[in-house]
């Protein structure tokens, strides 16, 4: 049902009934290291090219996550995936193998809480009974495309983010119950959606991604908020997807000037994945990769587990490519927030 101006509560509530990570070297180095399904040592993946890498991570999370679920590839209706790369490339190359019928989404880092949020509306409106969702990145293929090329060996500012490598992907299912060879429990369910809208805060740095971001991240949390008539207190976390340092300052100070304190609730999937001090990864991770197995390995156990209750995930994307930012257009933020429960909650 519709829910305010922008959100969604699922009177079915989907349910997630699967999830894995794959991530690259450095990520398997950092705080999170123990929590992904597997750590790649090899950037390339055994491919030819850091896109068709980035292919082989979303094929083989894929993979990992029927496997884990019990499940193969006909058992899901749908595929809602993308990544940062021009026209989705390494979706488009990833998940072709798995013969599923495909939505290509491109919601720059915020894509895995889109893909998130569709899966739940497919599966609660009854047009499929499992569908899966997933998102990518790769810290080469992003530097590429987006900043300067590895052998450049450009400086890198301390507002600037490293591209996390790697791939996340869930399976959102009808109901609870899970496929008797399912290697875990259901994580959790999708009460509900905040989707959110372009803010533009005049910025132009592509090397400050945060301070582009935090207002739309501000914005869809407080629309949340005014839609679902509650404030900070309703969450055990609210989750952010790739603010970084910078970008976290922004959201405390105008989440502060709108009379809502979420210091002691945030975090940021970016600031949690890396080791900034120890990996130099100055302000923190970013990419599709980011979130999507920040939540795949961290986030979702720690709501099937019951220590997190009700957390709303709000991965966060800055809207550029190569040819607005090089025409000088401005780089405008999205943010969605996917609303998640512990079973039983």
């Amino acid at each position: 049902m519709q829910k305010g101006k922008a959100s969604i509560k699922f009177d079915k509530e989907p349910v997630i009934m699967g999830a894995a990570s794959i991530v690259g070297e450095k990520e398997g180095e950092g705080p999170l290291k123990s929590c992904f399904d597997r750590v790649e040592p090899d950037p390339m993946y055994g491919q030819d090219s850091w896109e068709a890498a980035e292919s082989e991570f979303q094929r083989q999370t894929a993979l990992k996550c029927l496997e884990k679920s019990g499940l193969k590839e006909s058992d899901i209706r749908y595929l809602f995936a993308g990544d940062l790369l021009g026209q989705i490339v390494a979706t488009s190359f990833g998940v072709q193998d798995l013969e599923i019928p495909v939505f290509g989404l491109y919601g720059a880092c915020s894509t895995m809480g889109e893909a998130i949020m569709l899966a739940s509306m497919t599966v609660n409106a009854g047009y499929a009974d499992r569908v899966m969702a997933l998102a990518s990145s790769h810290f080469a293929s992003a530097e590429r495309q987006f900043r300067f090329p590895l052998a450049y060996g450009n400086q890198r500012p301390l507002s600037t983010t490293w591209t996390v490598t790697g791939c996340g992907s869930v399976i959102v299912g009808k109901d609870g119950k899970e496929s008797p060879s399912a290697q875990e429990e259901i994580y959790a369910k999708v009460t509900g959606a905040t989707a959110g809208k372009i803010v533009d805060m005049q910025s132009r740095d592509s090397m400050n991604m945060g301070a582009a971001m935090a207002m739309a991240a501000v914005d869809t949390i407080l629309q949340n908020f005014r839609d679902y008539e509650v404030d900070q207190t309703y969450y055990d976390k609210i989750i952010t997807g790739d603010l970084g340092s910078v970008g976290q300052n922004i959201l405390f100070d105008f989440m502060d000037k709108a009379g809502h304190d979420v210091k002691g609730i945030h975090m940021d999937c970016g600031m949690t994945i890396f080791d900034s001090a120890v990996q130099d990864t100055h302000s923190g991770g970013s990419g599709c990769g980011c979130s999507a197995v920040t939540l795949c390995g961290y986030i979702l156990p720690k709501v099937r587990s019951g220590e997190w209750k009700r957390v709303l995930f709000v991965p966060t994307g800055a809207l550029l490519s190569q040819i607005s930012f090089n025409e000088g257009q401005n780089v405008p933020g999205i943010a969605h927030a996917v609303m998640l429960e512990h079973i039983g909650a």
